[in-house]
C-alpha cells in the first residue's frame, strides 16, 4: 500500500489550522497569523494551502472565514469546530484529529 504524503498533510494541516484557532478565541486570527503559524510545522507551506484549507474547513462548517474588503482573510471556529477540537463530537474523515488517549 501506497502512502499518500499530500493526503496526510492537508488532513493534519485542517487539525493544527482548527487548533490555532482554539487558542486564538474569541477573536479569531488573521490568515498572516495562521501561515505563521503552519512554518513552525511547515516550513514550506505557503498562503495559497493555508487558504485552500480555510475554506474546505469553512465548507465543512468547522470554522467561518471572512474576507476583509482588502482581500486579506480572517477565521474563527464555529460552535461545531470548538467541539470537535474538544473532543465532544466526532470528527468526520478529513481532519486528522489525533485519537483521544486520556480518560474523561
Amino acid at each position: 500500500m501506497q502512502v499518500d504524503h499530500a493526503k496526510i498533510r492537508r488532513e493534519a494541516m485542517r487539525w493544527n489550522i482548527m487548533r490555532c484557532l482554539d487558542h486564538a478565541r474569541p477573536a479569531g486570527a488573521s490568515e498572516q497569523i495562521i501561515v505563521e503559524t503552519m512554518r513552525v510545522l511547515y516550513p514550506d507551506v505557503t498562503p495559497l494551502e493555508v487558504r485552500r484549507e480555510l475554506s474546505y474547513l469553512d465548507e465543512r462548517v468547522l470554522v467561518e472565514v471572512e474576507v476583509e474588503p482588502i482581500g486579506y482573510w480572517r477565521a474563527q471556529l464555529t460552535r461545531h469546530g470548538v467541539d470537535v477540537v474538544e473532543y465532544t463530537v466526532d470528527c468526520q474523515p478529513g481532519v486528522a484529529r489525533p485519537p483521544k488517549y486520556w480518560a474523561g
